[in-house]
């Protein structure tokens, strides 16, 4: 019997060295969040025989921690879009993934995703998700109801909106509360399983098996102590998540985001990423990252600035929530103070969660700059050039659309502490194996590394940039590319 005792992630098993296959099926796929499912669902349907394997007890992952949203539209729309008034094309949601994807977009995936989007939107429905028509306009990080379609993204802030035609996309589901990730996650999990499935959970996936022509045999997984090798006849899907909890790859690929000190995940240690790197797979965009504070609603509080610890602006604060904070996490120091004035200061029970407090007050904007201790006439230059163009509706220097710019000159005044070092920044990674839209890993050189797939955080897809992130984003391209990657396998012939 081949000892499997110390396989390892980093390290590949040679084929020729399996003296048994303790399992043998066509597809295997590691990890069971809305890729895994997806990945399962489109392979099983497709006539494969899938084994699933999930290091911990139960489905879900970090797609259960999510509010469930996905990032939806196109083909002139949603029916949810429809019924709001909103007409969404094609061209502008490729367009918007292109802009949002930073300097390293993947035209193929954005263009895939843009035409296939409404196809996907009934893919959902038909899986059992239920989406509500209905609108919320106000500004959230999600719905507290079971309402659906939101603004998730920048689409209406600069530079996005000078790019692509604004529509709000963030499809939530017809869940009660927040967190509507589990209910999700809840139907596909069940979908996977009636699709034929077989899940194998408390079972961590510990190497991959690779013939001499580095084509992916099988897995070595560990499952009650016992180690076990699995052939898989057509291929491995990795969708084991990002690596964000894994904090050693975070300082080694992404340092920037060790400034948050809230990782969001289950398990996402990076072993996904590490096993497709052991047959050479190559990864890209390591150095990117999602981190936010939740800052609004309420949606006043857009009309207010944001400033450094030397006092100046650094972003238009009508963006999304998460590019703010992509640009806080930038500035040297940290402190970061929200500033607001008596019309547009407001509270929420996010406000406690993210433990953002008022850190000064007053009646003037010197009281405010002298209480934080900033630089003589910094904070109130700032304000002062804000308010001058914001009477005019104009913010020439970040510009910040007209309908959430007010003069901040009726005290009593605030600054809201968003320190970094304080408040809830919460994070994962974006960074991940190179992949095709097919799922089919790439190496350095471009070429596919047969029997071998990603999806999920594991890969990395349309979300790839900290600045251009959108919630929904990754829901959607987890099970949209999991979905692609399970019908090239339910394709594939050993």
């Amino acid at each position: 019997m081949t000892d499997l005792s110390n396989a390892s992630p980093g390290c590949a098993i040679a084929a020729a060295d399996i003296t048994r296959w303790d399992l043998e099926t066509d597809v295997v796929v590691v990890g069971f969040g809305a890729a895994g499912a997806s990945t399962a669902i489109e392979a099983a349907r497709g006539g494969a025989r899938v084994m699933l394997f999930e290091a911990a007890s139960d489905s879900g992952g970090t797609s259960a921690l999510s509010g469930g949203e996905m990032y939806l539209g196109g083909s002139g729309g949603t029916p949810i879009q429809h019924a709001a008034g909103f007409k969404d094309e094609t061209e502008d949601l490729y367009q918007y993934l292109m802009m949002t994807g930073g300097p390293n977009p993947d035209a193929a995936k954005a263009r895939l995703y843009a035409e296939g989007s409404l196809a996907h939107y009934h893919w959902l429905v038909a899986q059992g998700i239920e989406y509500k028509t209905s609108y919320i306009a106000e500004r959230c990080i999600e719905p507290s109801t079971d309402d659906c379609l939101i603004w998730s993204g920048s689409e209406e802030a600069w530079p996005f909106a000078s790019g692509a035609t604004p529509a709000p996309r963030g499809h939530c589901p017809k869940f009660l509360g927040m967190g509507g990730g589990k209910y999700v996650m809840a139907q596909l999990a069940q979908q996977a399983v009636a699709a034929g499935t077989e899940v194998h959970y408390n079972a961590r996936a510990m190497a991959l098996i690779v013939d001499h022509n580095r084509h992916v045999q099988g897995i070595a997984v560990k499952i009650d102590g016992k180690m076990l090798a699995v052939r898989a006849q057509r291929g491995v899907a990795l969708c084991a998540g990002g690596f964000i909890m894994n904090r050693d790859m975070v300082k080694r690929h992404a340092p920037l985001m060790l400034r948050s000190q809230y990782p969001l995940g289950t398990i996402d240690d990076g072993s996904g990423i590490r096993l497709g790197m052991s047959v050479g797979g190559a990864t890209i965009n390591m150095q990117e990252g999602f981190v936010t504070i939740p800052w609004y609603p309420p949606g006043s509080l857009v009309k207010g600035i944001f400033i450094n610890n030397q006092g100046q602006r650094f972003i238009n604060e009508d963006c999304y929530h998460g590019r703010v904070s992509h640009h806080a996490i930038q500035q040297a120091g940290d402190r970061i103070w929200l500033l607001q004035d008596h019309a547009t200061y407001a509270t929420s029970e996010m406000h406690a969660l993210a433990r953002m407090e008022i850190g000064a007050a007053g009646d003037s904007w010197e009281e405010i700059e002298r209480e934080l201790q900033l630089p003589h006439g910094a904070l109130v230059n700032t304000v002062s050039v804000y308010n001058e163009y914001a009477a005019q509706g104009d913010d020439p220097l970040f510009h910040k659309a007209a309908k959430w710019l007010k003069p901040l000159n009726e005290p009593p005044f605030v600054a809201i502490d968003c320190r970094i070092d304080h408040c809830f920044y919460a994070s994962f990674t974006l960074g991940g194996l190179d992949t095709l839209p097919t799922g089919e890993v790439r190496d350095e050189d471009g070429a596919i590394i047969r029997g071998l797939f990603a999806a999920g955080r594991t890969a990395c897809g349309l979300p790839r940039s900290g600045a251009g992130y959108s919630s929904g984003l990754s829901l959607a391209d987890a099970s949209f590319f999991g979905r692609q990657a399970g019908i090239q396998l339910a394709n594939t012939r050993s």
